[in-house]
Order: structure tokens, then C-alpha cells, then sequence
């Protein structure tokens, strides 16, 4: 219960040197531990009504605004330290505070969520800049709720969270038909580099000590060319930025004998979804290591062992013709076996199935963003490397309205990500971006009157970013907040760190704050994901979310708030208590999923590496997916962003061609129109 007003000034706090735990950024530290019944009290009292608090009580802030605990605190060195606050808030209303040093604010709206009830005891961590001797820190609350009961504060040396330089170029020697030594100029930090992680294309493949600066990559595919990455890592979890790339071609393999012609191809339990395979083994000079069942050269499942499948992820009521090939360890493809001919069975009539495409548009270059205007007449779209914003009818006509300032791109996958159009834009004109920037990537607002973008609003920065794994979805909810998807740029950790705002789907307000009612008091809304590029609500306002794996499995997930959804743990299924598993799951071949729509109560989830559409339709009303099923395989190349008409049953479907991984030139992408019938 919180009490009357009343000052109380005491005498110099008591200080014990005592380990303060769950510090943020590194390992625990010695820390100097002031207990708040010793500061200085302005509308509050000191307490012992309730358990679990060190020293002899606890401050119980009056419910008023400027209500404050201020302490004197001694450093012995000018410099960045760490404040550990122990605090109690029995209550599901955030209290949050304004943390001062010697009479300037330094940290304003520190969040102090509520914890299971005044006698569970949590620790708040902000970072503040003291001078040497003695420094005035003050906890002042910024609300009529008043703060949090406050046991004490822990003052310690900051963790380190100063992250290690670029590693420099790196160069690749000693090239073989399965291996090759990467070398690269070293990286320096200020405590000192633990490791070198190594990445293909965003997918990490290898890591070093921090003491090596070369590593010999083995198990590599001949003839294959390798775009590689080298981030450094030190013992807190910082990691650098992506070093330069190099790209890197091993040799011809020595083995050039393809295997035999694989036997005879017949299909069998033909379902409106799947079908059953078998063919005949082939033969290899040194060993067959795999199928391949294609449609014509496309690739729709491999198969690392036997001679019999059950293709599932067919599209009903659809004709096919199947063919296998045997592959070896040197890439060698034998010919191709017989075709058999097919139709799956007849559409389950719930839903609707993708029933004709056309081209609405052509001459893009990597267009990542789409959001309907709420007329439902024309969306803007974003292209990801030029940073130019474009408005497209319903027809297709397509008009540059402007370029998105201070947008810069990680010569990967960053640059101008997502768009969303304010629900009240016919009154306020607000649009919401989330760009790459110089120090990181940002959400910003900026104005849109019909005919061109004006103003620049930051509303949002700290977001780390990468060369890769940036996330960049927005999309507005139901309730009529902003969420945003971010990857955790490169670095595992951060995905797990609820303090972090990398690894999550976040939720704010249109005017930059954190979104009342968030599960940690802060912009969190969901975390433990790698690299999220879908957002879409269905028709009971369930988030939905899309996101790519690293090597083993993609996901669809329904986003609860708070729960956590694995990375780094885990990828697709979890047994990990506390993780939540995702409604479906992929491997990287088969998807690499960016945007996700939903129409009828379907998921339709666009594919890059897997060059697909996938359509997965939710079971009624429950938590749960029926069976996916693809669209398009290898017809159009990398989709990218798939978003719903209003007012009609169709979808926009976006492909990313012209980016490093689909080789095309400026200019190759397209915007198709799919109707759903």
C-alpha cells in the first residue's frame, strides 16, 4: 500500500561492498550497494510491510509525480558506471523514473514493470555517467502512479559494451575442391577478442579463436562460389560489424563421372496435397549421395537417402510432371529419370486456393515494403537499396513520391525496409519507415499529403544493425499500435536479452514511446527470433510472424506476448521449457520466408531462397495450421513481400531478383496480382 507524503533527509548512505547479479552486457561485478532507507526521501516513506528486502526496509514512493529517492554515491574515476536498482511493483502498472546525476536528467522513463507482487524483488539496469568523487542520483517518478517500493542501488564499473572494430579484408588461399583458409586483418577491442564468427550469405558456417586471424573451411561443395563474412566477438557478446566480403570459387571436382540414370519413376496415393514416389537406386563411379525430385529443372525436394518419398506442399486440383536425378559429392547430376504425369485431387473449398497471376508492374529494384493507403486505391512501396518511395494504383500505375533521407544501405540486406500508412492518415498524413542509418537502424515517421513525402522524424534509434539480419517489417495492429519486426543483426545473443531491441517484435506508438501494456515495460513484445520479415493479423487480431532460419529450420509463429521463441536455442521445435514452437516449420531450402498475408484465415507466406508462395490455412478459429502447400515453384524467383488487396480477394506478390543473392540486373523485379478463388 503506498503511504501519505512526507520528506525524510538522512546523512550519508551506508555503502557494503556486496556481488550484484543480472547485471546487463557481461559477467556480475563488485558492486557498492546503497540502500534507499538511507538517501535522501521526498514524498515517500521508509517500510518494512513487506519481504524480502536487504538493509533494515525499503523506500515506499508517495502516488504522485516528482515523488524521489536521491543517494550519494562516491566514484573514484570519472566514467560510465552501471546502477543496479532493486525495486518491487505489485501491480500491472508501470512505474517509470526519471534517473538524474547531480541534477540533469540522464536516463528519462526508465520502465519499472511490474513484478509478481511487492514481495518479488527485481533489478532494473541503466548505465550513467559519474564524475570523480562524490555524484547526486536521484530516482524521481514521472507519473501520478508514483515509483516502485526501491530497496537500494548497486554502483559499479559499466559492463563492457564497447564492441570490437571491423575485421579487416578477407582473402581466401590454399583453394581446393571441398576446402579453402579464409584469412582476414584482425580485429581490436578494448578488452580483448574472443572469437571470429564466419558467415555465408548471412548463415553462419564456422567461427575462430580471437587469437587466429586465417581458418580452414572444409566440407565446402566444388565449382561453388562462397560470399564470405567475418564478425568479431568478445567475451560480453559484443560483436562487430561484417568485415568487407570476399567471394570465393573452389575447384572443379576431380570426380566428373555423373551417376546412372535412376530407374524407373512412378507415382502412387495421389492426394489433393502429396503424392507418394519411388524410382530405381542409381549407380556412382564413388557413391550417390542424394535425389532430387524436380518439375522440369526445379528443384522440389532432395532426398539424402532411399528411393522413395511422399512429396507433400502440392497445390490441389493442379497438373504435374515429376522427373529424379541422382547427385554425387562433386555436384555431378545424372540424367534424369522417366516423367510421370499427374493431378491432385480436387481444392477443399474453405479458403480459397491462388487461381491466376498477372504481372501489375515491372522495372523494380529490390521493392521490400507495401502498404495500402486506406482508401484501399493505392499502396506505397519501398525499394530497399535506393531508398526511393513509390505510389501504385490498384491498375499499376507507379509514381515516385520521394527518397527517404539518411538511409543507408549494409551491401546486404539493410537499407529502406518496411512502410505502414497511419490509420488516421486522411487526417494526420503519417507514414512510418524503418531504415538502416548510420549508427543503426531506425523507425521513423514522415509525412505523405498524396503527392510527394515531406518532414523526417526519428521516433526510434538503438536498433544495432549488420550486413545481414535486420529484420524491417511494420505493420499496425488492431489495437492501433506500431509493431516492428527486427533481426538481431549478426549477433545470437541479443535475440534472448530482454533489454535489447534487436531478436524482437517490438510495440510503440505512433509518437515513438513504448506501447502501454508491453509484458516488460518496455518496447518488447516478443523475443528469441533470429531474423522476422512477416507480420500480418488475422480476422480474431492474432499476430502472425514469418522468420528466417539459420541452417536447419524456417518458421511461422503466433506471437504471444512476452513468450520467447528460441534463437539462439533453437530452430523449428523446441523442447526447451519457457520456449515457444512455432505452427510450422521449413527447411532453408524449401522457404526463407519474408512477407506474410492473410486472406480467408490463410497464411500466404512469400519464399526467397525456397522461390515460392506458400499457403497455409489456419484451422478455424484455434492455434493451430492445416497443411502447407506451394504455389509458383521456381516460376518467378525470389518472392519477397506478399501483402492483400482491400477489398477484394487478392494478394500483391513482390520478388527480389535484382539483390546479390538472385544475380539479376536493376530493374528485373516485378509486382504480380494473384487472385484467390
Amino acid at each position: 500500500m503506498k503511504r501519505p507524503t512526507r520528506t525524510v533527509a538522512w546523512g550519508l548512505p551506508l555503502a557494503l561492498a556486496v556481488p550484484l547479479v543480472g547485471l546487463t552486457g557481461g559477467s556480475a561485478r563488485a558492486a557498492t550497494d546503497y540502500q534507499a532507507e538511507d538517501a535522501t526521501i521526498s514524498q515517500g516513506a521508509v517500510a518494512t510491510n513487506h519481504t524480502g528486502y536487504t538493509g533494515t526496509g525499503f523506500v515506499d514512493y508517495t502516488n504522485v509525480t516528482g515523488s524521489y529517492v536521491e543517494f550519494t554515491v562516491s566514484a573514484t574515476a570519472a566514467g560510465t558506471s552501471s546502477l543496479a536498482l532493486r525495486y518491487a511493483n505489485g501491480t500491472s502498472v508501470n512505474r517509470p523514473m526519471d534517473i538524474s546525476v547531480g541534477g540533469t536528467v540522464v536516463a528519462s522513463g526508465v520502465s519499472f514493470p511490474g513484478t509478481a507482487d511487492w514481495d518479488t524483488w527485481a533489478t532494473k539496469t541503466v548505465n550513467v555517467p559519474l564524475k570523480a568523487g562524490s555524484n547526486k542520483i536521484r530516482a524521481t517518478a514521472t507519473t501520478d502512479s508514483g515509483g516502485p517500493n526501491l530497496d537500494r542501488v548497486g554502483v559499479a564499473a559499466a559492463a563492457d559494451s564497447q564492441a570490437p572494430t571491423r575485421p579487416g579484408q578477407p582473402s581466401c588461399s590454399d583453394i581446393g575442391e571441398n576446402g579453402l583458409t579464409l584469412a582476414w586483418g584482425a580485429a581490436t577491442d578494448n578488452v580483448g577478442v574472443t572469437a571470429y564468427d564466419i558467415y555465408e550469405h548471412g548463415n553462419k558456417i564456422s567461427e575462430a579463436s580471437g587469437s587466429s586471424v586465417s581458418k580452414a573451411l572444409t566440407g565446402l561443395t566444388p565449382d561453388t562460389t562462397y560470399n564470405l563474412t567475418v564478425i568479431a566477438r568478445d567475451a560480453a557478446g559484443n560483436t562487430s560489424s561484417a568485415s568487407p566480403v570476399v567471394d570465393c570459387t573452389t575447384k572443379p571436382s576431380s570426380d566428373t563421372t555423373p551417376p546412372s540414370r535412376p530407374g524407373t519413376l512412378s507415382a502412387a496415393g495421389i492426394t489433393a496435397n502429396a503424392v507418394d514416389l519411388t524410382w530405381g537406386a542409381a549407380t556412382d563411379d564413388r557413391a550417390v549421395t542424394g535425389y532430387d525430385v524436380r518439375s522440369g529443372t526445379t528443384v522440389y525436394k532432395t532426398v539424402a537417402s532411399g528411393t522413395s518419398t511422399t512429396l507433400t506442399g502440392l497445390a490441389c486440383d493442379s497438373p504435374y510432371a515429376l522427373n529424379v536425378v541422382a547427385r554425387d559429392a562433386a555436384g555431378n547430376v545424372s540424367p534424369q529419370s522417366n516423367t510421370v504425369n499427374f493431378t491432385t485431387k480436387a481444392c477443399a473449398t474453405d479458403g480459397g486456393v491462388p487461381s491466376s497471376v498477372s504481372t501489375l508492374s515491372t522495372g523494380w529494384t529490390i521493392p521490400w515494403g507495401t502498404s495500402w493507403l486506406p482508401d484501399g486505391q493505392s499502396a506505397l512501396v519501398t525499394e530497399r537499396d535506393d531508398f526511393r518511395v513509390w505510389k501504385v494504383t490498384k491498375a499499376g500505375a507507379k509514381t515516385q513520391v520521394g527518397t527517404v533521407p539518411n538511409a543507408v544501405t549494409t551491401n546486404g540486406e539493410g537499407g529502406l525496409l518496411g512502410v505502414a500508412v497511419d490509420p488516421k492518415w486522411a487526417t494526420n498524413h503519417h507514414v512510418y519507415l524503418m531504415h538502416t542509418a548510420s549508427e543503426g537502424n531506425r523507425v521513423v515517421r514522415m509525412t505523405y499529403d498524396g503527392t510527394k513525402l515531406g518532414d523526417y522524424t526519428v521516433l526510434l534509434q538503438g536498433i544495432k544493425k549488420n550486413r545481414y539480419h535486420n529484420g524491417g517489417r511494420l505493420a499496425f495492429g488492431p489495437d492501433g499500435y506500431l509493431y516492428v519486426s527486427t533481426g538481431e543483426a549478426q549477433t545470437p545473443d541479443l535475440a534472448q536479452d530482454k533489454n535489447s531491441l534487436n531478436g524482437k517484435i517490438l510495440r510503440m506508438t505512433t509518437d515513438g514511446k513504448a506501447a502501454p501494456g508491453n509484458p516488460f515495460g518496455n518496447y518488447v513484445y516478443s523475443y528469441g527470433h533470429r531474423n522476422p520479415q512477416g507480420l500480418a493479423f488475422d480476422r480474431n487480431g492474432r499476430l502472425w510472424e514469418a522468420e528466417f532460419g539459420n541452417s536447419s529450420k524456417d518458421e511461422l509463429n503466433l506471437i504471444e506476448p512476452g513468450a520467447n521463441y528460441g534463437w539462439p536455442t533453437c530452430e523449428g521445435n523446441c523442447g526447451v521449457s519457457g520456449m515457444t514452437n512455432p505452427k510450422a516449420s521449413w527447411n532453408v531450402s524449401e522457404a526463407s520466408p519474408s512477407g506474410i498475408a492473410i486472406v480467408r484465415n490463410v497464411v500466404y507466406m512469400a519464399s526467397l531462397r525456397g522461390e515460392r508462395l506458400w499457403r497455409i490455412p489456419i484451422n478455424g478459429d484455434n492455434e493451430s495450421v492445416g497443411t502447407p502447400t506451394a504455389y509458383y515453384v521456381g516460376t518467378y524467383g525470389r518472392l519477397r513481400t506478399v501483402t492483400k488487396v482491400p477489398g477484394a480477394d487478392q494478394l500483391w506478390l513482390s520478388t527480389t531478383n535484382s539483390d546479390n543473392n538472385g544475380g539479376e540486373a536493376d530493374g528485373s523485379d516485378k509486382i504480380f496480382r494473384v487472385t484467390i478463388s
